[in-house]
C-alpha cells in the first residue's frame, strides 16, 4: 500500500505539473504549435519539400529575429508595443543607402551601414522618446501615427536626397532612389554565410544566428543590471519607482533608444538575408509582423522577455512561409501569396486579441 500510495503521489505530481506547464505556455500558442506541426507534418505528403521548408522557416527567423527583439525595452519600461517601430527601419534604410553610395563593398559595407544607422537612430530615438512622454497612457497609438507619417516623409525624401551611386538612382534621369535595391556585391549574406552550414536542403544562417543570440544576450544582461531593473520598475509601477527617485521620463527615453536603434540593426539584418534593400512604402507595416511575434510568443503590454521573442517569431514565421507551401501543394494553384497575406493577418489580428486578454489580466 505504501508503494502504491507513493506511485500515485508521483503520478499527482507529474501531472500537476505538466498541468502547469501546458498553463503557462499557454492554450493559444499550443494551438498555434500544433498547427505549425500539422503543416511540417502535411508537407511530404502534398509534395512539398520538407528540409527546404524547414530551411526557409530557419533563414526567416534569422531574417526577423532583430526587429521582434527591438519590442523588448520598450514594453519593459511601459512605453507599449513599439508601432513606431518604422523610425528605426529608416534609419536602417539610411545606413545602408549612404554605406552604398560611399562606395563600400562586401562585409565592410555592412559594418559601415550599422555605423552610419546609429547616429540617425539615436536622434530619431531621442526624438520619439520625447514625444512619447508628452503623451503618457497614449503612446502605442501616437506610434502608429508616428511610424506611419515617418514612412510618408521618406517617400519624398527619398527621391530629393542627393544619392548618385548608378546602382541605386533611376537611370533615365538619374535623380532619386529606385524602390529596390539589389545587395549583390555588397552586403548580400553578408552573415549569413559566417560558418554557414548545410546538409542537403537544408541551410542554416549561422553567423546570423550567432548575431542575433549576441544581441539577445546583450538585452538579457541589460535588464539585469540596475539600469535594467530600474526600466523594469518603471514598467510596473512608474509611481513607485519615481518614489525610489528614479528618473522615469530619462528610463523611458532611453527604452525608446534602445528600440530604434535595434530596429535599425534588425533592418539591416533582413536585408543581408532578403538581398535587397526596399525603400518608399516598403517599411509601413513591417511594425505589425513584429508586434504579433512577439505577443504570441506570450509577452503582454507590460512584460517581455527573450523566450517570448525567439517562440513567438518561430511561430509567427513558420506558419507565413508553411501555410502557402501546404495549401498551394493541396490545391494546385498558385495562390501563394493571397494565402501568405491571410494568413499573416489573421496571425496579427489573433495577437492584437491576445494583447488585450494581457492587459485585463
Amino acid at each position: 500500500m505504501c508503494w502504491l500510495q507513493i506511485k500515485i503521489e508521483r503520478y499527482t505530481f507529474m501531472k500537476d505539473k505538466i498541468t502547469d506547464s501546458l498553463k503557462e505556455f499557454g492554450l493559444p500558442r499550443l494551438i498555434i504549435t500544433g498547427f505549425l506541426l500539422l503543416l511540417l507534418i502535411l508537407a511530404p505528403f502534398v509534395g512539398a519539400d520538407l528540409p527546404t521548408q524547414i530551411s526557409n522557416i530557419i533563414n526567416r527567423f534569422s531574417w526577423n529575429g532583430v526587429l521582434v527583439l527591438a519590442m523588448v525595452p520598450m514594453v519593459h519600461s511601459g512605453c507599449g508595443l513599439n508601432f513606431g517601430l518604422p523610425l528605426g527601419i529608416i534609419s536602417g534604410l539610411l545606413g545602408a543607402t549612404i554605406s552604398i553610395e560611399l562606395g563600400f563593398t562586401g562585409a565592410a559595407s555592412f559594418v559601415v551601414a550599422i555605423l552610419v544607422a546609429t547616429p540617425f537612430a539615436l536622434v530619431f530615438g531621442a526624438l520619439y522618446g520625447w514625444l512619447l512622454n508628452k503623451i503618457k497612457g497614449g503612446e502605442m497609438m501616437i506610434a502608429t501615427y508616428v511610424g506611419f507619417s515617418s514612412v510618408s516623409l521618406m517617400c519624398m525624401m527619398w527621391l530629393v536626397l542627393p544619392y548618385h551611386s548608378p546602382n541605386m538612382v533611376w537611370g533615365l534621369s538619374g535623380k532619386g532612389l529606385r524602390t529596390t535595391i539589389s545587395l549583390e556585391g555588397y552586403f548580400d549574406q553578408a552573415l549569413a554565410h559566417i560558418l554557414q552550414i548545410n546538409m542537403g536542403n537544408i541551410s542554416i544562417p549561422t553567423g546570423t544566428l550567432l548575431f542575433f543570440a549576441l544581441l539577445a544576450f546583450a538585452i538579457w544582461a541589460f535588464l539585469h543590471t540596475k539600469t535594467g531593473t530600474a526600466m523594469t520598475a518603471v514598467g510596473s509601477n512608474p509611481e513607485f519607482a519615481r518614489a525610489a527617485g528614479i528618473n522615469v521620463d530619462k528610463i523611458r527615453m532611453l527604452s525608446v533608444v534602445m528600440s530604434t536603434w535595434l530596429a535599425a540593426i534588425g533592418i539591416l539584418v533582413y536585408e543581408q538575408g532578403f538581398g535587397f534593400i526596399q525603400l518608399y512604402m516598403a517599411p509601413f507595416y513591417m511594425a505589425l509582423p513584429a508586434v504579433s511575434a512577439i505577443l504570441i510568443g506570450g509577452a503582454s503590454v507590460n512584460k517581455a522577455s527573450i523566450m517570448n521573442v525567439i517562440i513567438g517569431t518561430i511561430l509567427f514565421q513558420g506558419i507565413v512561409t508553411m501555410t502557402p507551401t501546404v495549401m498551394n501543394n493541396m490545391i494546385h494553384m498558385d495562390m501563394s501569396e493571397i494565402i501568405r497575406i491571410i494568413a499573416s493577418m489573421g496571425m496579427i489580428l489573433f495577437a492584437l486579441t491576445r494583447k488585450t486578454e494581457a492587459a485585463k489580466r
